[in-house]
Order: C-alpha cells, then sequence, then structure tokens
C-alpha cells in the first residue's frame, strides 16, 4: 500500500524545466545527508536540434540512450527510437538498485518512451509499492494507461511546474519530503514502544 504523500510527481509542458527543478531538489536532499538513487533523463542536442534523450544512473553515474534518432532498432517514439537495452540495463537497474539502497528513489521519468518497457514499468511500481519517497517527473499529456495510473494515483502528489512557481517549487517540495520523513519517523518510533 503506497502511503499518502510519500511520491511527488513534476509534470508540466516539455521544456517548462521539469528535470532543472527535480535536480535542484536531488541536490538539496543530499546536502541534508540523504541517500538518493534512480534515474535522470537529459535531453541531447547536436548543432542546436535535439537528437535525443540519455539515461543516467544517479548512483553509479552509468550513462545510456534512452531514445536517439539515428537508434537503429526499438518502438518508435516520433522521430526517434527507444533503446531497450539501455533503459533496461541502466534505467530498470538504476531504480532497482535505488528500491534496496536509498531514501529517496528518483525517476525521470514516467512517459511514452519508457511505457514500452514491462520491465521499466514493474520497476516503477516496485518503488511506488515500496516504504521510500519516490520523487519523479510524469509526462504531461500521458496516453498510456500505466503512466495514467501514476499520475491519478491518490496517493501520489502531482505537481504541475510552470513558469510562475518553478523557481520556488524545489524549496516546497524538499519541505514536503523533509516533513513527510519525519512523520513517517515518529510513526516507526511510536509503533516499535
Amino acid at each position: 500500500m503506497i502511503k499518502v504523500g510519500r511520491s511527488f510527481f513534476l509534470t508540466g509542458r516539455p521544456g517548462i524545466g521539469k528535470t532543472t527543478v527535480l535536480l535542484k531538489i536531488v541536490k538539496i536532499i543530499e546536502e541534508e545527508g540523504l541517500k538518493v538513487g534512480g534515474i535522470i533523463s537529459r535531453e541531447v542536442r547536436k548543432g542546436g536540434s535535439r537528437i535525443g534523450f540519455k539515461l543516467i544512473d544517479l548512483n553509479s553515474g552509468r550513462e545510456g540512450w534512452l531514445a536517439h534518432v539515428k537508434q537503429p532498432e526499438g518502438p518508435r517514439v516520433g522521430k526517434y527510437r527507444v533503446c531497450m537495452e539501455d533503459l533496461e540495463s541502466i534505467g530498470v537497474e538504476a531504480i532497482l538498485n535505488a528500491v534496496e539502497e536509498a531514501d529517496i528513489i528518483v525517476i525521470d521519468e514516467v512517459g511514452p518512451m519508457e511505457m514500452f518497457s514491462e520491465r521499466f514499468k514493474k520497476a516503477v511500481a516496485k518503488a511506488l509499492n515500496s516504504e521510500k519517497i519516490v520523487l519523479g517527473t510524469v509526462h504531461y499529456r500521458i496516453k498510456d494507461s500505466f503512466a495514467a495510473k501514476v499520475k491519478a494515483k491518490g496517493e501520489v502528489k502531482v505537481i504541475e511546474v510552470t513558469i510562475g512557481n518553478r523557481e520556488a517549487l524545489s524549496e516546497n517540495v524538499v519541505h514536503k519530503i523533509l516533513e513527510n520523513l519525519c512523520e513517517h519517523a515518529a510513526y516507526e518510533r511510536q509503533s516499535i514502544s
């Protein structure tokens, strides 16, 4: 059972700064002494044009392609093909390792490209059903039923990133996460005694 308010997902229009806000939150959380694990997705540009998206394991620093315009095989999303091998060997493994080893699990992002992997879906479900706080991003206009369930789940707080709120949002989310951790620790101490 997912604890109410233990999962926070940022959403918003493409290019609004979801990953930037997420990275600010991660930096502050790490400065608080908490261990963060999971994945970050970054767009890659060449000559002013976007050519693909990289996956980065926050713990190991391993990188791979989520999708690329010149990826020879894999499911197609727009002009990109998804690199299933990197998504599963780097992305899925990073999430599963974070479930075991981290205080906070980061999943950037739950979107159409990632939804081609059943292993990715299962790793996200495992993270959401763990006792850990999950911090992630979810695609703004998601049509896939799995990602729509993540976005619609009452236990998951979905926060829209806008031009007006993105500067203050990282501090606000960190406050909610730390508050949640304190409440959870107090509950654990109470149930032990």
